[in-house]
């Protein structure tokens, strides 16, 4: 019998085709991204602005590979590792005519003349100098240490400004001598009580006697300001304080400088179990919001007075402003209205003019409700208001409180949310006018000053909440000029002659991607790479539909819908919650959350219609948005999904019987609060790496919108999910890293006890032992989202 071999030659279409016809799974998206393809990155222009350096890897090595690309010829190629450094600009601090320039090499301060195109070492020492820079008659101050130094560029003379000193001052009775009380801080004060009030072992073994001690934290120790008859060469002791924002203004008359006292707090720790040792290791972590933060205090060094003081920050206009939520503690507030307390707060360094005849500082309340703008009198150490902007929520947005650049010596921009959008502002420190150059519902989201500084380079979502363009305007004022023109997300890395930009590209089904233009409207963009792999681009994945809808408070509301292929005979939805609570995912780019993209695309190809919604408090949305769950996480942004749901219901034919929900950290925390107060809603739900108490997370992030758990318990209260456990119906399925640093075990195992000690059995807990908060490793992906489709499709399709 004979046998015949046939051998069949695919072009690279047909595989292509054959490969389309293989389905997606689990397996397949969750393995290491690279068999997507990757993305360039890290971009840099060289001096001369005639060539972009970047990494990439379009040949799927080990690691990025370092490559070039000319302005002439578009075409990519790869370079040397240090080919970058050796082109990129040198970053010099330039004098008033630009006609010299410092820079700092190897820890020394060199000198060039443009002129002459001489360079020259200024200093040659074991220490480092850093922060060189001019002042307004070519002088040269830089910090060496902990010091400050002068040098007369006439004469050579190096003359030192300053003389702090580390440690305590010598003999007894030194200021900072006194010892604190080592008792409980108030906030771990709160946090043995919800203990105690949240789980039934806890009450139990109090019965039975205490099983260790508690530790509230170490000492604190108070330390007396700095000695304001002391000369500056005399000795400044810095005692335990830290020493940072050393700024000389622009004449030399002063030196400010800022000194923090240090506190203590109860830090956390995170046990890592599986280590090469074969012992459980501690992993050091942060403390819980409530802390004791540190405490500043900014100085003034008069070179003509020698003599010091302080920053009179007692003279900010609504200083002793309290918050509106302390009304709902009518004992707080009476406390706290008979201490009339100054509030605390932070001050950036001083912003000095060219000249040095005016300078500004922001301050910030550690309470979050208010920062300022402050012209300051040196002379003095008094403030007068510039700019106040208040939120009884928290100030935030993107630009605020940061960027604050001087145009000329009279004026300087700023960024401000007071029409409820982040926009650009300039005030004239001579006339006293503040003037509105931007405005619309939509966001200045990034702003940098030309180097003739006359026009702003800004980029904003004026197009729509999800488009990102960039453009131009006068600093004077006009029309905003549009200098992209591609749909997605545009981001900028300018040449520095300012002629040419390299552009960062994506679009919703196209990750990102290096174009070349010049730097004009009406320009063409030109592609220079092109990374996705062959089997990437072999599946057609879909460009979600991107729709908006009213929520129940009449706000408008943006999501990214997925319809099912073939919807399955009971008609499922899955809706997906973005993380970090103020990101933005419904956008035309390509998302961060680029494994749960092409998740979404699976569960459509199995029937699912799913949907991506940018809840209140996602950024790109102005103020409102941003600070809609103030005081209530877990409310409007959970009702938004809800809202969304409806919108399926009607609009895509979803089965309201048969939704689920999933997502990762805030996503996690949204997914249980949805499985525990809305049950009717939410069938199923898989929350991963999720806040279970947010008196267990972090300060900078939770205190902004919930207070403080020991000032405010009734936002804690109302915006955490433990509390609301024993009302989950449906079935629950938690995933976390057991050595996640952000959203530590602990919160997903207090959870899991308090559903133990509730009787709840339809749930069930995944762990990943080697994980952090963000996933590494291809198989723990893998294994998890194989968990969330088993969930949906054994619950959702039954």
């Amino acid at each position: 019998m004979k046998k015949y071999f046939v051998f069949f030659l695919l072009s690279g279409a047909a595989i292509a085709q054959a490969q389309q016809l293989a389905p997606l799974t689990v397996q397949k998206i969750m393995r290491d991204p690279k068999w997507m393809g990757t993305s360039p990155s890290n971009y840099r222009w060289s001096a001369d602005s005639k060539t972009v350096f970047f990494s990439w890897n379009p040949e799927n090595k080990e690691k990025d590979q370092p490559y070039k690309v000319s302005v002439l010829t578009n075409k990519p190629e790869p370079t040397e590792d240090n080919a970058a450094e050796k082109a990129a600009e040198t970053n010099y601090a330039y004098n008033k005519d630009k006609s010299l320039g410092l820079s700092e090499k190897g820890g020394d301060i060199y000198f060039y003349n443009f002129k002459t195109k001489k360079e020259s070492r200024l200093t040659n020492t074991v220490e480092r100098e850093n922060g060189a820079r001019f002042l307004y008659n070519n002088d040269v101050v830089f910090q060496r240490g902990d010091n400050m130094f002068q040098l007369n560029m006439a004469t050579n003379e190096l003359k030192q400004l300053t003389n702090f000193v580390k440690g305590k001052r010598p003999g007894p009775g030194a200021p900072g001598s006194t010892p604190g009380s080592t008792a409980p801080s108030v906030q771990d004060t709160w946090l043995r009580n919800e203990q105690t009030d949240l789980f039934d072992i806890i009450k139990k073994r109090n019965k039975q006697g205490p099983r260790g001690g508690f530790n509230g934290g170490g000492p604190r120790r108070a330390f007396g300001g700095a000695d304001a008859s002391q000369r500056v060469m005399k000795p400044v002791y810095l005692d335990d304080k830290f020493l940072s924002a050393i700024v000389v203004s622009p004449d030399g008359k002063y030196v400010s400088y800022r000194l923090t006292t240090p506190t203590t707090n109860h830090n956390t720790i995170v046990p890592n179990y599986v280590t090469a040792s074969g012992y459980t290791e501690d992993i050091p972590g942060r403390t819980k919001v409530g802390e004791n933060l540190n405490v500043s205090e900014t100085f003034i060094y008069n070179t003509d007075k020698d003599s010091v003081y302080t920053i009179k920050t007692a003279q900010i206009p609504g200083i002793k402003d309290l918050p509106d939520y302390v009304k709902d503690y009518p004992k707080e507030l009476e406390e706290r209205t008979k201490k009339n307390e100054d509030r605390k707060v932070s001050l950036s360094a001083p912003i000095w003019n060219e000249t040095g005849s005016t300078a500004v500082i922001v301050a910030d309340a550690q309470d979050n409700k208010d920062l300022w703008i402050l012209k300051l009198d040196a002379a003095t150490g008094s403030v007068s208001i510039i700019d106040r902007q208040r939120d009884e929520a928290w100030i935030g947005g993107p630009g605020i409180g940061r960027g604050i650049q001087w145009i000329d010596n009279n004026r300087f921009y700023f960024q401000s949310e007071a029409t409820g959008y982040s926009h650009l502002y300039t005030f004239n420190v001579a006339t006293g006018e503040k003037k509105q150059l931007t405005s619309g519902k939509w966001e200045v989201q990034r702003v940098d000053l030309s180097k003739d500084k006359t026009t702003f380079y800004i980029t904003a979502n004026k197009e729509h909440p999800g488009i990102t363009h960039f453009y131009k305007l006068s600093v004077n004022g006009g029309d905003l000029v549009q200098l992209t023109s591609m749909k997605g997300g545009n981001e900028i890395t300018m040449s520095p002659d300012e002629k040419w930009i390299a552009i960062n590209y994506s679009y919703m089904d196209k990750p990102w991607e290096l174009y070349i233009q010049p730097n004009k409207p009406g320009a063409k963009a030109v592609q220079i790479t092109k990374s996705t792999s062959a089997e990437f681009d072999s599946y057609k994945w879909r460009q979600p539909d991107l729709v908006s809808f009213k929520n129940r408070y009449g706000a408008d509301v943006y999501a990214r819908v997925y319809p099912a292929t073939n919807p399955h005979p009971n008609k499922p939805a899955v809706v997906f919650v973005h993380g970090a609570g103020y990101l933005q995912n419904v956008h035309y780019w390509w998302s961060q959350y680029f494994r749960e993209y092409m998740f979404n695309n699976l569960l459509a190809d199995n029937g699912y219609t799913v949907i991506d919604i940018d809840y209140t408090a996602s950024s790109g949305y102005g103020r409102d948005h941003r600070t809609g769950i103030y005081r209530n996480m877990g409310g409007k942004d959970l009702t938004d999904q809800v809202d969304g749901v409806k919108m399926l219901v009607e609009k895509y034919g979803v089965n309201p019987k048969h939704v689920g929900l999933y997502g990762g950290s805030y996503g996690g925390f949204i997914t249980l609060m949805g499985m525990f107060k809305e049950p009717e809603v939410f069938s199923a739900g898989a929350a991963l790496r999720s806040v279970t108490d947010w008196a267990h997370y972090n300060h900078g992030y939770t205190a902004n919108i919930l207070n403080e758990p020991f000032n405010d318990p009734k936002a804690y209260k109302r915006s955490s999910p433990i509390y609301y456990a024993d009302k989950l119906k449906g079935d629950l399925v938690m995933l976390h890293g057991m050595v996640d640093v952000n959203v530590h075990f602990q919160d997903i195992v207090r959870l899991s006890q308090r559903l133990i000690e509730l009787g709840k059995d339809n749930w069930e807990l995944a762990v990943y032992p080697v994980e952090d908060h963000g996933f590494v490793e291809p198989s723990s992906w893998t294994d998890e989202y194989k968990r969330i489709f088993k969930l949906f499709e054994s619950t959702l399709k039954k």
